[in-house]
This record gives structure tokens, sequence and C-alpha cells, in this order.
């Protein structure tokens, strides 16, 4: 994965057809989007519960690009390897969801995967502080983990341009995970971040026999962010 800071929509599968997950990931690469969003839930660590490292694995060939995998699980540490293996470009662990986030940042390099750190609603942005040697990419969750369709929660626009001074110079992606539509995007945009994760913000409208419409939201969105922070302004 090369580095740049250009906006990239990565749709979270979460909102896709569970019946389909290989053709609507290769539906939404076809369509423009830039990475894959997996959304791993256990039950525990968050309300709900989704994918394990057999779904990724059994995706993976249909993704061309980049797969993202968030772990909102806990613990995450056992499964860090097993994600690794089933072709996770990018594994996610939550600041909130261990004692020991350094460790976990430090296996989830060691295991071949660029390294996130998530950083919850109620999480200060100062937690990352120590660790941004450690990591690849930032999430900053703008809804409480654990479902998708919720709305956006305004107040963490703030912790998103606290971030972006923090990081400075480093090679480090922001990304978004929560409520992010053409509405909110150019505000998250213009506060530094480049990643955006959309859900049914992508999905609506469409189908794996019908994709145009994930096209047509895909670009809303991406239009939306580049026009808040000039189109290509932060590539690198």
């Amino acid at each position: 994965m090369s580095f740049d800071r250009s906006i990239k929509i990565a749709p979270s599968i979460l909102s896709a057809d569970f019946a389909n997950f290989g053709a609507e990931c290769a539906a939404i690469e076809a369509q423009g989007c830039d990475w894959v969003h997996v959304d791993v839930m256990d039950g525990h660590f968050v309300p709900n519960i989704t994918f394990g490292p057999a779904t990724c694995a059994a995706i993976r060939p249909h993704i061309r690009g980049v797969m993202d995998v968030h772990l909102m699980i806990a613990p995450v540490d056992p499964y860090i390897e097993a994600f690794a293996r089933a072709g996770a470009d990018i594994i996610t662990a939550h600041a909130e969801a261990g004692p020991h986030i350094h460790r976990t940042l430090q296996a989830i390099r060691g295991a071949g995967a660029k390294a996130g750190l998530a950083l919850n609603p109620g999480t200060p942005a100062a937690m990352a502080a120590p660790l941004l040697d450690m990591v690849d990419l930032v999430c900053v969750m703008t809804v409480n983990p654990g479902f998708g369709g919720q709305k956006f929660i305004h107040s963490q626009v703030e912790k998103v341009a606290e971030l972006r001074a923090m990081i400075g110079d480093r090679d480090i992606h922001i990304e978004i995970d929560g409520g992010v539509d053409p509405e909110t995007a150019p505000l998250v945009a213009a506060a530094g971040a480049d990643v955006l994760v959309a859900g049914s913000a992508v999905f609506k409208g469409g189908s794996v026999h019908d994709p145009a419409p994930y096209g047509a939201n895909i670009r809303a969105i991406r239009d939306a962010a580049e026009a808040a922070c000039g189109a290509g302004a932060g590539a690198k």
C-alpha cells in the first residue's frame, strides 16, 4: 500500500447483501470505491455479532484493492494472526478494547498488516498521542460502535482536527466511521480526514444486479468531501 492523503471511500459491507458478499465487493470496487471495510463485531465489546476470519478469507479473492478490517472485539490479540492470514491489509483495534494497546499494535504490524487505532466517541484524541509512531491509521468513531445506520455525532469533528494537528507530516491516515454521507463528509474532510467509511449511504438504492446506484453514491460522497478540502489538495 502506498500512502497518500487523497479522499478514499471505504464502503462497509455491514450494509451489503450478506448472501452475495463476493459479488458485492466486486461491485463496489467496479463502481469506484477505494477500500473495502469489514466491521467485525463480537457481541461483547459491542452489542452485535457480525463476521470472523473465515468471512474475510472468503471475500479476499473478490477484492482487488485494500481490505480494511475493523476489529470491534475484546480481547483482540488472540485473533490478529487469523485476520492477517485471511488477507487483511489493515487491522484496526480499539484503544478501549484492552489494557495493552501498544502491544496490540506491535502484534498487528508483526503479523504483516498495517496497524489502525480506533477511538470511540467518548475517548479523547490525546489517547492516540503516545501511539502515533505505532500506527498507520487512526479511526475516529462518529457513532457508538455496534450497529450501522446511526446518526453522525457532530462533536467528533473537533477530534478529527486535533488528530490532524497531532499527526503532522507522519504517514498516518485519519479514517471516519459512522454516519458518513454527502452532508457529513465535507465536515470531516475539511477537518483533516482522508478515509471515509460509509455503509447505508453507499449501498442504498442498489444491488449486485443494479450496482449503478453504488457508483452514484460513492461519487456524491467523494465530490462533497473533495469540494470541502480542495480536490487532491492533501495528496502526497
